[in-house]
């Protein structure tokens, strides 16, 4: 199947069932190509599971959605794990999110290393000069997909224009906008409810892109029932999970030593990323930088450079900070400062994603057994109207640091328009496959760079 979008009389058989390492193969790709930031990430998924491969119907991709948007943490990885979670239990979920990460974790590590010991990465600049402007036309994408689809009558209109003048003009930090979001949702889906069911109102007949293995009224799985039972069982074992790696680096190096102190201040940074990485940059600079000095000012800067252009979330950035610090240190001693940074990398990345897991298997129970109760959608389906002018802010803002990197008084960026548009036409016009828009604007901007063009 291509992906023209059909109408909703013209219904397709449910796809074949999804074995778990048919999914697991998916899960691993996604972790390689999951450039772009949440956005970016997010689009990647909706074309691939709600249109391409109709894994998950459109309205319970939003639904997912909207509950890891309010979560702390990375919101993208987080969908990822539910959505693995729903269709194969504990261990999809613990695949996907965890595949999400792997390629990252593994990349941002051998490029710390080149960093750290020739401080020369320019290679990495080059390839990713075409990837920055193919990010900005997937993001105009993303907002165009799911606006379609979420914005279906005039009072979402208004909670997304509002999000986005909020943002935008105002500086209202995202966390906020949630929350007003579902505010207005609470209280439309009790005195206007026509226009906060799933986004519904007096819009046109929905779009379909055919019926999807978990569609709109696909019963809740046996395990994704909410059970008190199992709420306590996955709480008890986050704490363990999180208490017994703790407990022994503190007992065999010390509170003080870096290793624990990593532990310790990734763990708070973890619980304080609402409204994603760029909001806990902040907080883990001057930890990290000020604090603990385990790497310098210009080193941080780097490594949200190598962040920015590596695929996964922005926030695995910390794995690069763990690296710097780890092999700085030389916690093992000086014969043994790789594998220093690679454990410290590891360390951080455990304590920082840990809650996400959590979060999921404790709390995705309960937003699944209630994803046809309206008192419980109408607040989601107002943050998925908000998220919409949230996105175009972000498009926004890649188009203008990616097209004028100086400022507007400085160069502008003639052969980053060039990619961008053609990225644009190839996703708008031709539906071409995300991964492949990627693949040629990573190419073109690495040919750019060796050419010496820009």
């Amino acid at each position: 199947m291509n992906n023209t979008e059909l109408t909703s009389d013209q219904p397709v058989d449910a796809p074949e069932p999804v074995s778990f390492w048919e999914a697991f193969r998916f899960w691993l790709k996604l972790g390689f190509i999951s450039f772009g930031g949440p956005a970016g990430q997010i689009a990647i998924m909706h074309q691939e599971l709600v249109e391409r491969r109709r894994w998950i119907s459109e309205k319970r991709f939003l639904h997912a959605l909207n509950y890891c948007m309010v979560l702390p943490g990375p919101e993208a990885q987080q969908l990822a794990t539910y959505i693995g979670w729903l269709m194969h239990r504990t261990w999809g979920g613990i695949v996907a999110g965890v595949l999400f990460l792997l390629p990252s974790l593994f990349i941002l590590i051998a490029l710390s290393w080149a960093y750290i010991a020739y401080g020369d990465v320019s290679w990495v600049a080059g390839l990713f000069y075409g990837i920055k402007p193919a990010v900005t036309a997937i993001v105009v994408h993303a907002a165009h997909r799911i606006g379609s689809r979420a914005l279906k009558n005039n009072v979402m209109w208004a909670i997304a224009a509002a999000a986005f003048v909020a943002i935008f003009a105002l500086n209202i930090p995202f966390p906020y906008i949630v929350i007003a979001a579902a505010l207005i949702g609470y209280l439309g889906g009790r005195f206007l409810p026509d226009y906060f069911n799933g986004g519904g109102g007096h819009g046109k007949a929905d779009k379909s892109f055919g019926t999807a293995l978990i569609d709109d009224h696909t019963p809740t799985p046996a395990h994704a029932i909410f059970r008190w039972s199992r709420f306590s069982m996955i709480l008890i074992s986050g704490v363990l999970l999180w208490t017994i790696p703790l407990a022994a680096l503190w007992s065999y190096f010390g509170w003080d030593h870096t290793l624990t102190q990593m532990a310790w201040f990734f763990t708070k940074a973890a619980l304080l990323t609402f409204g994603g990485a760029y909001a806990v940059l902040p907080y883990v600079y001057q930890g990290a930088v000020g604090h603990y000095a385990w790497l310098t000012p210009t080193q941080m800067i780097d490594g949200l450079a190598l962040g920015e252009t590596t695929p996964g979330p922005l926030i695995m950035v910390v794995a690069f900070v763990g690296f710097v610090g780890g092999y700085v240190q030389a916690v093992f001693g000086p014969d043994m400062v790789f594998l220093a940074g690679a454990v410290a990398a590891t360390i951080v990345t455990w304590f920082t994603f840990l809650p996400s897991f959590i979060f999921i298997f404790a709390g995705a129970p309960f937003i699944e057994t209630t994803h046809n109760d309206l008192k419980f959608t109408a607040p989601l389906t107002a943050i998925t109207a908000a998220v919409v002018g949230v996105i175009l802010n972000l498009a926004l803002f890649f188009g203008y640091h990616i097209l004028w990197p100086s400022g507007f008084d400085g160069q502008f960026e003639w052969i980053s328009a060039i990619i961008a548009i053609a990225a644009g036409i190839a996703l708008f016009r031709y539906k071409m496959n995300v991964m492949k828009v990627i693949g040629v604007s990573a190419l073109a901007g690495l040919v750019v760079s060796l050419l010496g063009i820009n």
